[in-house]
């Protein structure tokens, strides 16, 4: 009787270190694909005031423009978390749309070299950034999966598990990368 007994501790802490040990890793898998996602977004930042840069070379006097865009940018920079930056890469993605759509006005601007490298720069960091938020999201929707399924559900808040945000990008956001950004010339 108590060999049984024993089994059935010692099977039940096997399938409690097993569970605890899952729950670890797709915590540093989320962990991880946000890395991924903020290094992509710190590239799109860097690229911004190199943009801005050149179009304010042609259209200087589009000053406010400019500045939504510098101001976008910086609060996108400060974003801490997926709620907090998706929220601030949208406005970003609007003020750069706007500027976007300054320079068809200025026919010099969409024929620089250097805007349309940025221009094609950017849309790859696009590109990869979606790549990048896919992974993240799906990591969390089987790590929030996880730590709801029972019987983890019992313990893993104890243990310091707790649900995380997905990466969401708004609606508007989302139709406008379902398409892959065009690169004029």
């Amino acid at each position: 009787m108590e060999w049984i007994i024993l089994g059935i501790v010692a099977l039940v802490a096997i399938w409690g270190i097993v569970t605890y040990n899952g729950l670890v890793a797709m915590r540093q898998r989320t962990d991880q694909a946000y890395a991924d996602i903020d290094v992509q977004l710190h590239q799109r930042h860097d690229l911004v005031p190199n943009l801005v840069e050149t179009v304010k070379g042609y259209a200087a006097h589009e000053r406010e423009t400019l500045d939504a865009v510098i101001s976008a940018r910086n609060q996108a920079t400060q974003a801490r978390g997926p709620g907090e930056a998706a929220a601030a890469e949208t406005v970003l993605t609007g003020a750069l749309g706007r500027l976007f759509a300054l320079a068809e006005a200025y026919p010099d601007l969409k024929a620089n070299q250097n805007f349309l490298g940025l221009q094609r720069e950017l849309a790859n960091v696009e590109d990869k950034l979606a790549a990048a938020r896919r992974f993240f999201n799906n990591a969390v929707q089987e790590y929030n999966s996880a730590i709801e399924s029972f019987p983890a559900v019992l313990f893993a808040r104890s243990l310091g598990f707790f649900r995380r945000e997905f990466f969401d990008i708004g609606d508007t956001r989302r139709t406008q990368m379902s398409t892959a950004p065009q690169v004029k010339f």
